[in-house]
């Protein structure tokens, strides 16, 4: 049975073909982002300061429709960054997610902060067209690629100077690990089904490697969830559809951050 999961990746073939015709790589490679060193995601998550909340502009989804359509990105990014949010994610999909590459530029543009751009790759023009527009971060989706595809995808995005962060969904996908994954996403929503589980997290965290960054996504809108899921080794929570669903999604990651860190001060202050 097709999942939407099956329907995007084939957009997006489609769609990647017709972008090269538009936006030639050669022209990409002349933006003023392509030669600018990137915002470290792995060591901002890393900052025994901050949450390792990555607070996502997301318009709309295929399972909910419309979340925040009129959000505006500059007020929301800026707002986030400002909350104590680790890193940016940013849909930048049009025909699935509402979003836009420009999104990414905007958020860019105001934001000295890691910069995922949240898309389905699929061919390493898509990673010089992140790089062209300001990101830091690639996502890479096992179920979307073989072992093989992958591991060329992310030696392309590293020899860019960019980040990688591969997405799995099962353990199985585990066996699609290669040495240029930089950090490893637990997807808890089930793309068949969109059923969300957060024990797929703490099911697949034991079997992660110590040598990636550990990041959480999907389901997360509880700030006990990010504490139990910080007991199991995360250090990044990928949080989007929670925060947009609110009029100002900027403070409801505010209150959500707060909330993060007064539970681990209590919680430190009882273990000591």
């Amino acid at each position: 049975m097709e999942t939407i999961l099956d329907q995007i990746t084939a957009y997006k073939r489609k769609e990647v073909e017709q972008r090269k015709t538009l936006y030639p790589a050669q022209l990409l490679e002349q933006s003023i982002y392509f030669d600018t060193p990137i915002v470290s995601l792995v060591e901002f998550l890393k900052r025994p300061t901050m949450q390792g909340i990555i607070a996502e502009f997301k318009r709309q989804s295929p399972s909910k429709g419309n979340i925040n359509a009129y959000a505006k990105v500059e007020e929301v990014s800026i707002g986030y960054m400002q909350a104590g949010a680790s890193a940016l994610s940013v849909l930048t999909d049009t025909h699935f997610f509402g979003g836009s590459s420009s999104d990414l530029t905007e958020a860019r543009r105001f934001n000295y902060a890691p910069i995922l751009n949240k898309n389905f790759v699929i061919d390493a023009y898509q990673i010089i067209e992140a790089k062209s527009i300001g990101a830091d971060v690639i996502l890479l989706i096992a179920e979307c690629l073989d072992a093989k595809e992958l591991r060329r995808l992310a030696q392309f995005a590293k020899s860019l100077g960019m980040e990688v962060l591969m997405e799995v969904h099962t353990e199985d996908q585990l066996n699609k690990l290669c040495p240029e994954v930089d950090l490893v996403g637990v997807n808890n929503r089930n793309l068949k089904t969109f059923e969300v589980d957060i024990e797929n997290s703490l099911r697949i965290a034991s079997l992660l490697p110590n040598n990636v960054v550990k990041v959480a996504e999907s389901g997360i809108n509880v700030p006990d969830t990010v504490v139990l899921l910080q007991e199991h080794g995360f250090e990044g929570f990928l949080i989007g559809e929670y925060f947009m669903q609110h009029a100002r999604p900027q403070d409801a990651c505010a209150r959500f951050i707060q909330q993060v860190s007064l539970k681990n001060t209590k919680k430190f202050s009882y273990e000591n």
